[in-house]
């Protein structure tokens, strides 16, 4: 059984519709996948509707945004109640606070003389919530930087960057009550991917633990094997479920679809408790 428990569409800053990415999904031998998009579930009803005629489980979720000890981090959170008042009203000032970053950036691109226009990232993100990928994409179509991911250094997007804004980021202890209360279940995403940046601390890990987090995301592209077995090492300590996905976003990334993967022993620890939404199988 092959369980992707993170991944994208162009509901925020994936590619893929979210129809397509349960068409790939199949294409690419997955049992299992969860639609984690940023910050909303904007997606989630085109891809159910999508998983007619197949044998693809979906697991609705979304990928919140977070800042502990001045760090940004990712939440994912999965099976919640999305009409939940609390959850989705937090969800909504996240996604609203991105439109005011993504337009400060695009400014402050500007100043540093990429010709990029505020038009041409609405463009780009669509209907998604606009993000930094969207903005990279733009800085790749002027000829700015070759590829999205070098979009990502201290030169331009990274966190810090000369063209980074701060944004609404929910405290993560805050996040994960209001997964839990709207009967949802949370894992760290990444925690051990410092190339985006500094990571996390254990201690704060710890804290995270103490306050429901169900598990980390430790098989993923961004940690290498030492990473992969210190964090392993640390779930284990904390009680913490181990999972492993992709965190695919279409052709925007160069990852692939279960190019890591979830045991299905965890996957299920995961479903059993979630009491605000269920997988849903085609």
């Amino acid at each position: 059984m092959r369980i992707d428990l993170h991944a994208h569409s162009n509901a925020s800053d994936g590619t893929d519709s979210p129809a397509e990415l349960v068409r790939n999904a199949v294409a690419a031998g997955l049992d299992v996948v969860a639609l984690t998009d940023h910050d909303t579930t904007a997606g989630w009803r085109e891809a159910v509707d999508a998983l007619h005629g197949t044998t693809l489980t979906l697991v609705p979720g979304a990928e919140l945004s977070c800042r502990v000890e001045g760090i940004s981090m990712h939440l994912l959170a999965y099976l919640f109640d999305p009409q939940e008042p609390a959850f989705a009203r937090e969800r909504e000032l996240v996604r609203t606070d991105r439109v005011r970053r993504a337009r400060a950036i695009v400014e402050r691109c500007r100043e540093l003389g990429a010709p990029i226009e505020w038009a041409q990232v609405e463009r780009i993100a669509g209907r998604g919530a606009v993000g930094r990928p969207h903005i990279a994409s733009a800085l790749v179509e002027a000829g700015v930087v070759e590829s999205v991911d070098a979009a990502f250094t201290k030169e331009w997007l990274a966190n810090g960057g000369r063209a980074d804004v701060p944004k609404r980021e929910t405290d993560p202890a805050e996040a994960i009550a209001l997964v839990r209360a709207a009967g949802g279940v949370s894992v760290f995403a990444h925690p051990g991917a410092s190339k985006r940046g500094r990571t996390v601390s254990e201690a704060a890990i710890a804290d995270l633990a103490a306050a429901g987090l169900a598990g980390l995301e430790i098989d993923h592209i961004d940690h290498d094997e030492d990473t992969r077995v210190r964090l392993r090492g640390l779930a284990a300590e904390l009680g913490l479920l181990v999972t492993g996905s992709s965190d695919y976003h279409g052709t925007r990334k160069t990852v692939r679809l279960g190019a890591n993967t979830t045991d299905p022993a965890v996957y299920e620890a995961l479903v059993d408790r979630a009491t605000g939404a269920k997988p849903v199988t085609g």
